[in-house]
C-alpha cells in the first residue's frame, strides 16, 4: 500500500471537497504560495497549522499528518540532495518506504551516520589545525625526536669521542628522551577519548558548553531567584568539574543568565514568546530590551515547555564562537571556521542593524531555518573606548514565512558540498560530494 506524506493527502482532501488552492489557504492565513509548498511535500508541517488545515478542511488532524514516516521520507529525501549525480528516482521514494521499510530505514540511518562523522571529521580537522595546546604538544615531540637522533648519529658516527663528549651526548639523549615521554603523554591524554567527557580534550568554552548542555541551556536555579548569591549557589554543585579556565567563563555566562531572567521573568516572557509566535522585535519592545539579551532569552527556555528547538549562536568581533546551542539539525564547527554566510557573520559588518534571514544549509532533516541575528557593542559606549562588537544569532526551525528568499548555507567548507559557492575558502576532504548548487 502506498503511504502518502501530509502534503499529498492535504491536497486530496482539498480535491475531494472541491475548494480551491487560495481558498483553503485564506481560511488558515497562510499564502497560496505556501500552501502550494506544503501540498507539494517541500514544507514540514505540524502544530496549530496542522490544526487549522484540519478544521478547513473538516477532517481531524491524526488523518492528515504521517508520523514516523514521513520524517523518513524527508531524510532520504535529502540523503538524495546531497548526492544528485545518482539520479535517483524521488518520485517513487514513497513506493521504497512503504515496500521495503527496513531497508528504508537502513539507508535513512546510514546518512545520518555519514552526516555525524562529516562533522566529526570537519571539528577534529578544525582543532588541529587551529588548537595552540596540540600544536605546542606536537612541536616538542618533533623537537625532542630530532634531538635525540642527532645525538646518537653522533655517538655512532665514524669519530672516535673523548669520555667527556660520551658522557654529555649520553646525558643529552637521556634528557631529551625524559621530555620526549613526557610530550607524548601530554598529547595522548589531549586525543585520547576519557568517558567523562565524550571525545577529545575539551577547550575551556567546549567545557562550559558541556556543562549548559547538559541543562539544556535552561538554569533553573537561576529562574525566580535572582539575587548574586543564586550564581554561587549554581557554582557550588559543580565544584571541581572543570577546569579553572571555564569556570571563569561559566560565571560570566551565568552572570548574564541572571540579569537576563530577572529582566525577563520566566512566566511572563514564555506566555508572551508563544502570543507573538516567538518574534524577538516584539518582544525587545515588550520588556524594553536589546535584541541581543532578547535572543538570548528565548534560547535558555525550558525545552519540556511545548517550545520549538531553538538554536544559538555568539560570536567575537573576530567570527569567533564564544556560546554554542546545538539542536538536532543547528551546530556550527566549534572551534572556528564555521561557514561565513551565516547571518552571524553578516552583522558583524553592520552593527546594530538587524537582520532576520531564511537559509537552507545541507544535510539536515529540515528544508530551511529562519534566522535572527543582531551585533551589539560589549559594555556601555564611549568616546575613548575602542568598539567592541558582539554578534548573536536565534535560529529556529522551519519557517512559515515565504515572503525571505531562503539562502544557501553551509558548515564547514572541509565537509560542505556545494561546489560553487562564492565563499568556499578550501576545497571539500572529500570531492565526491559536491554538487552543483550555489
Amino acid at each position: 500500500m502506498k503511504r502518502k506524506l501530509t502534503g499529498t493527502r492535504i491536497r486530496d482532501k482539498r480535491i475531494e471537497r472541491g475548494m480551491r488552492q487560495v481558498d483553503l489557504a485564506a481560511r488558515v492565513g497562510i499564502s497560496g504560495t505556501y500552501l502550494s509548498l506544503i501540498e507539494r511535500n517541500r514544507r514540514n508541517i505540524g502544530g496549530t497549522l496542522l490544526h487549522n488545515i484540519a478544521r478547513a478542511l473538516g477532517v481531524e488532524p491524526a488523518g492528515l499528518s504521517e508520523g514516523a514516516e514521513g520524517a523518513l521520507l524527508d531524510r532520504l529525501r535529502i540523503a538524495a540532495e546531497q548526492l544528485p549525480d545518482q539520479k535517483v528516482d524521488i518520485a517513487r521514494l514513497e513506493d521504497f518506504v512503504g515496500g521495503f521499510p527496513g531497508w528504508a530505514a537502513l539507508v535513512a540511518e546510514q546518512f545520518r551516520r555519514i552526516t555525524f562523522l562529516e562533522a566529526r571529521v570537519s571539528e577534529l580537522a578544525d582543532r588541529m589545525t587551529h588548537d595552540p595546546q596540540l600544536a605546542s604538544s606536537l612541536y616538542q615531540v618533533i623537537s625532542a625526536v630530532t634531538s635525540i637522533r642527532s645525538a646518537a648519529s653522533i655517538l655512532v658516527g665514524p669519530e672516535v669521542l673523548e669520555g667527556d663528549w660520551q658522557a654529555r651526548f649520553q646525558v643529552n639523549i637521556h634528557e631529551d628522551s625524559i621530555r620526549l615521554a613526557e610530550s607524548s603523554k601530554t598529547l595522548v591524554k589531549f586525543l585520547e577519548e576519557p568517558g567523562d567527557h565524550g571525545g577529545i580534550m575539551r577547550s575551556p568554552q567546549e567545557e562550559m558548553h558541556q556543562f549548559l548542555e547538559g541543562r539544556a541551556h535552561h538554569i533553573a536555579e537561576l529562574e525566580g531567584h535572582t539575587d548574586a548569591a543564586s550564581v554561587t549557589r549554581v557554582l557550588s554543585a559543580i565544584s571541581g568539574a572543570i577546569s579553572g579556565a571555564a569556570r571563569e567563563l561559566l560565571v560570566a555566562w551565568l552572570e548574564r543568565y541572571r540579569s537576563d531572567a530577572a529582566a525577563m521573568p520566566l512566566a511572563a516572557f514564555q506566555n508572551a514568546a508563544r502570543d507573538c509566535r516567538y518574534d524577538p522585535t516584539i518582544l525587545a519592545q515588550r520588556f524594553q530590551r536589546n535584541l541581543g539579551s532578547v535572543l538570548r532569552r528565548l534560547a535558555a527556555l525550558p525545552s519540556d515547555a511545548g517550545h520549538p528547538p531553538i538554536g544559538l549562536a555568539v560570536c567575537d568581533g573576530a567570527g569567533v564562537l564564544t556560546y554554542l546551542k546545538r539542536t538536532a539539525d543547528f551546530t556550527l564547527p566549534n572551534p572556528g571556521l564555521a561557514c561565513s554566510l551565516w547571518p552571524l557573520f553578516q552583522v558583524l559588518g553592520r552593527p546594530g542593524l538587524p537582520m532576520r534571514a531564511v537559509v537552507t544549509p545541507p544535510g539536515t532533516s529540515v528544508s530551511s531555518f529562519l534566522c535572527y541575528a543582531v551585533a551589539e557593542p560589549l559594555g556601555r559606549p564611549g568616546f575613548d573606548q575602542v568598539p567592541i562588537p558582539e554578534a548573536t544569532m536565534l535560529v529556529l526551525p522551519d519557517p512559515h514565512d515565504t515572503r525571505l528568499e531562503a539562502r544557501p548555507v553551509g558548515t564547514s567548507c572541509r565537509v560542505c558540498p556545494r561546489a560553487k559557492c562564492p565563499a568556499r575558502r578550501e576545497p571539500t576532504i572529500n570531492s565526491s560530494f559536491l554538487t552543483t548548487d550555489s
